[in-house]
């Protein structure tokens, strides 16, 4: 970088960005100078009042001032974003991804390039700087996290639970765990439960994934015992770990319940309407829940169902959500992302406002839920001084169509570009 580029006053704009996403990737301008975003209407967090015409100081990777624009002084060799007429918020979560596609799951052997395009379909683009991988390969997911940790590749903060508990296998993933030569080792005691989190505790992994109920052949569904559902908890807990269920029918919630899991993974296709009384229940227990609800319809195409029977199908899911939203329920955003190949979040978003949440809602179940549920809140999920500098730029505004949310300009992860619209 030249002197004059060093010190020189820098705006981003469409002619340069290409050069200066080059730049900011190398973390270049990010070592010489701050990083302002300037000119912005930044939603702070989803129960504050946005501030109109606002601007943002970055350094060393945290927040270190917001307010109106005329209320920040810019240092004169800040690389400057100019978000007049865009949107800040903090960066999103995705709590439901999957570190298994064929893209991913060779990450010692990969190279960074292979790797990094991976990254960007799946995560960046989509303004996701944290996701929690909720069942895959221990060992290569803590390999790719090293190699985005080390700066070497673009990517989001990956938290995962590894390998999941399971007393069989679901019949969806059987084949491609064949074709992959992976195997996850079936777990039928609650000492080789306890053993198997203690393991991944000392490993690396932040949480542990429960098949409470593990989908069959005949649309049968195999139950994990409670004294295995118990044990596991109760010894994640004790390493200060969360813990996932995938319930699968109305057992596996009851499941997740009586063994104080901590996230339902999923809305639950194999149970009734859930009534207010029911939702009580699931509240009473703490219980947060990822919706997922696209995933239902990538199911239903999948499985070629005809349209009335997959809308119909999506509906029951979209009104469980609304049932738990409307009785305070806390809702994760997540995709299953790495299941499922449909990147485009912009139909999440659209089925979460069918079923009744506003935009706050949606922005507090990327942000400041997951960060308050796994324990990142007093440095992660709102843009305040001395948070992580991690942010996305949407080029729409969410309070007017909540599919805005799915329009990343910029997305920024502890004060690095990791992704820019061309």
């Amino acid at each position: 970088m030249t002197p004059y580029i060093a010190h020189m006053r820098l705006r981003i704009v469409p002619m340069l960005l290409p050069i200066l996403t080059v730049a900011f990737l190398s973390g270049g301008l990010c070592r010489a100078s701050d990083l302002a975003l300037i000119g912005a209407k930044i939603y702070p967090s989803p129960t504050e009042p946005p501030i109109e015409n606002g601007s943002i100081l970055v350094r060393q990777g945290q927040i270190l001032a917001i307010g109106p624009a005329p209320a920040i002084k810019i240092p004169r060799v800040a690389a400057i974003i100019d978000c007049k007429g865009l949107i800040v918020t903090a960066g999103f979560w995705n709590s439901h991804v999957h570190i298994f596609t064929p893209g991913l799951l060779r990450a010692r052997d990969s190279t960074a390039a292979e790797l990094d395009e991976q990254l960007d379909t799946m995560f960046n683009r989509w303004g996701f700087t944290t996701v929690f991988d909720i069942a895959s390969v221990l060992e290569n997911t803590l390999v790719l996290r090293r190699r985005i940790e080390s700066n070497e590749l673009r990517g989001p903060r990956i938290l995962t639970v590894g390998e999941p508990i399971w007393t069989i296998d679901p019949v969806y993933v059987r084949d491609y765990m064949r074709e992959n030569n992976i195997r996850i080792p079936y777990t039928e005691t609650p000492d080789q439960a306890i053993a198997l989190v203690r393991d991944h505790a000392t490993k690396g992994a932040d949480g542990i994934k429960l098949f409470t109920g593990s989908l069959q052949g005949g649309g049968k569904v195999a139950a994990l015992p409670l004294a295995i559902a118990k044990a596991a908890v109760e010894e994640a807990h004790r390493h200060g770990m969360p813990v996932f269920a995938h319930p699968q029918n109305l057992e596996g919630v009851e499941i997740a319940i009586n063994s104080c899991a901590d996230v339902l993974a999923h809305t639950v296709p194999g149970s009734p309407p859930w009534t207010p009384e029911f939702v009580v229940r699931l509240k009473r227990a703490n219980l947060a829940l990822i919706p997922t609800l696209t995933l239902f319809d990538f199911e239903a195409r999948r499985s070629q169902r005809t349209d009335q029977e997959r809308e119909a199908w999506v509906d029951k899911m979209v009104a469980k959500l609304g049932a738990y939203s409307k009785a305070g329920g806390e809702v994760l955003f997540g995709t299953d992302i790495g299941y499922t190949d449909h990147f485009d979040t912009t139909p999440e978003f659209t089925l979460m406002s069918r079923a009744g949440l506003t935009y706050r809602q949606i922005l507090a179940s990327l942000t400041t839920n997951p960060t308050r549920r796994f324990g990142f809140s007093g440095h992660s999920g709102r843009i305040a001084n001395g948070m992580d500098a991690d942010l996305v730029v949407l080029g729409a505004d969410p309070a007017h169509d909540v599919t805005a949310f799915s329009h990343l300009r910029y997305v920024i992860r502890s004060g690095k570009l990791i992704f820019s619209a061309r």
